[in-house]
């Protein structure tokens, strides 16, 4: 099922065809922890063009397609804050830092409040500190 999900599907990774544009029409800059390889353009945006002169750039995600998993200097380096490849720039990490992590949105370990569906949606009562407004007062 892997060769037809490349050919297929979008969401999963890149296609083939987004693949093979990218060895054709593009330089790999380089790859982040994650698996991500980053491109760009072998030639500048002609004159005449919205944004004439730039450089494009993107990334192929090595896993599903989301953009909560592109690190902070890559997202620099893709929307042009760096011109250089951000792994010479970087100053070494602190041992404060934390690990990155994904965006957990419609998954099984998203936030969900006390008041949520899926929690039981049972909210803590009202405690009188609020005052409903009207437009007559």
């Amino acid at each position: 099922m892997g060769f037809f999900s490349k050919i297929f599907t979008w969401w999963d990774g890149a296609t083939i065809g987004t693949t093979l544009w990218s060895a054709r029409n593009g330089e790999h800059v380089g790859t982040d922890h994650a698996g991500n390889k980053y491109y760009r353009a072998k030639t500048r945006v002609p004159a005449g063009q919205p944004f004439a002169g730039s450089e494009r750039r993107w990334v192929i995600y090595s896993g599903a397609n989301d953009a909560s998993n592109v690190p902070a200097e890559w997202h620099g380096w893709l929307h042009g804050s760096l011109d250089g490849v951000p792994e010479s720039h970087l100053p070494p990490a602190r041992i404060w830092e934390a690990e990155h992590s994904p965006n957990a949105t419609g998954t099984v370990s998203a936030y969900r409040p006390q008041g949520a569906l899926e929690r039981g949606g049972k909210r803590a009562a009202a405690t009188g500190d609020y005052e409903a407004w009207s437009p007559d007062a």
